[in-house]
């Protein structure tokens, strides 16, 4: 994922080009997994009056409409998700550009001189990296589209929103071998699907204990988990969307409210009828 390809010395990293660049980067925690640490690079950072996005083209927007996805989980009655395990991390960065995403880092402790690393994968943060990870993911099923049925295939373009893949088949049967064939399919394509969600237990029963989401509920007693689908809160026992209001005691001011109002997710507008008098009255 980072370092010196192809043997490069210590002294060949101080080498720098037309294309050399210097990434900041900042560790970020999330209060749900105080386990996990992200490092999340800022491309936006300028030095000398330019940045790395500054210099990047962005290309085309290969990203599935939000609401689109969503509609189209709700098709049918036997839903899944699952997650491209770090999909950005998934698609090389040419060696000729590697020289843009450098940083630094320390092996040892921040007492010793910090070395230089360089990212050979694209990563969170600069302009091209969406359409990069996301066209190489449409390039997966492109490049296998004699092995796989229509359905699979068509998941795969239009039913993954970055690295979420979400979709809706009529019976179970039809989401066990839809599951299959993804996972294969990415995998192809050098990309890891696991995570995996289903409101049908029987589809949960035949994907491995390793690729679910939740590894350790017992299908045969518990009762399936509130999740998310692309950031709206899914109830899968009963198959419904919902919403919480993450702070109920919030002062009751002007900013108050309005913070209230804006911590609900809704790209859908099931929630429009509460929500819009609500910011009328604001």
């Amino acid at each position: 994922m980072y370092g010196w390809e192809n043997g490069s010395t210590p002294e060949e990293a101080v080498v720098t080009g037309p294309r050399t660049w210097y990434l900041p980067h900042s560790p970020v925690l999330n209060p749900n997994k105080p386990e996990k640490v992200r490092v999340v690079f800022d491309a936006a950072a300028e030095y000398g009056g330019t940045s790395l996005n500054n210099n990047l083209l962005q290309g085309p927007d290969c990203t599935n409409n939000l609401v689109g996805v969503l509609l189209r989980f709700r098709q049918d009655h036997t839903a899944m998700v699952a997650d491209i395990e770090s999909m950005f991390h998934q698609v090389k960065v040419r060696e000729q550009d590697q020289d843009s995403l450098r940083f630094l880092g320390w092996d040892g402790g921040t007492n010793e001189d910090p070395e230089g690393n360089v990212m050979t994968v694209h990563i969170f943060g600069p302009t091209d990296s969406p359409c990069s990870a996301n066209s190489m993911l449409k390039r997966a099923a492109d490049d296998n589209e004699n092995d796989f049925d229509p359905t699979t295939l068509e998941t795969l373009r239009r039913n993954a929103y970055v690295d979420d893949v979400l979709r809706a088949v009529p019976t179970s049967e039809k989401a066990i071998k839809l599951s299959n064939q993804l996972t294969e399919l990415c995998a192809r394509g050098g990309f890891n699907l696991t995570k995996f969600l289903s409101n049908d237990r029987r589809v949960l029963a035949e994907i491995p204990v390793e690729k679910r989401a939740a590894p350790s509920l017992d299908l045969d007693l518990d009762e399936l988990p509130v999740n998310r689908a692309l950031g709206i809160r899914w109830n899968i026992e009963a198959d419904t969307f919902g919403f919480r209001v993450l702070d109920l005691n919030k002062p009751n001011t002007m900013r108050g409210m309005l913070s209230t109002i804006a911590s609900v997710f809704d790209p859908l507008n099931f929630a429009a009828l509460v929500m819009l008098p609500a910011k009328q009255i604001m």
